[in-house]
C-alpha cells in the first residue's frame, strides 16, 4: 500500500479562481504554485506590472482550456 495521497484538482474552481482573481495569482495558489502566485500578486500591484499580469492571466486560460497547466504534483485537473 502507497502513503502517497493524490490531491486532485478541479478543473471548474481553477478556471474561475482564473477568470475572477487571476490577476492576484489565486488560480495558481490553488494549484500548488506558490511562486509563480506570489510573482503575480506583486506585479498586480504595479502599474506597469498589472498589464503584464493581465497577459499571463489569459495565458493561463488557455493553459487551464487545453490542459497544458496541470497541479504541481503533476495530477491533471479532474471535471
Amino acid at each position: 500500500m502507497s502513503d502517497v495521497t493524490v490531491n486532485n484538482k478541479s478543473f471548474i474552481a481553477t478556471l474561475l479562481l482564473c477568470l475572477f482573481l487571476g490577476g492576484f495569482g489565486a488560480h495558481r495558489f490553488y494549484l500548488g504554485r506558490p511562486g509563480t502566485a506570489i510573482l503575480m500578486l506583486i506585479l498586480t500591484l504595479t502599474c506597469f506590472g498589472a498589464v503584464i499580469s493581465g497577459i499571463w492571466v489569459i495565458i493561463d486560460l488557455i493553459r487551464i482550456c487545453t490542459g497544458s497547466l496541470k497541479p504541481a504534483n503533476g495530477s491533471n485537473l479532474t471535471n
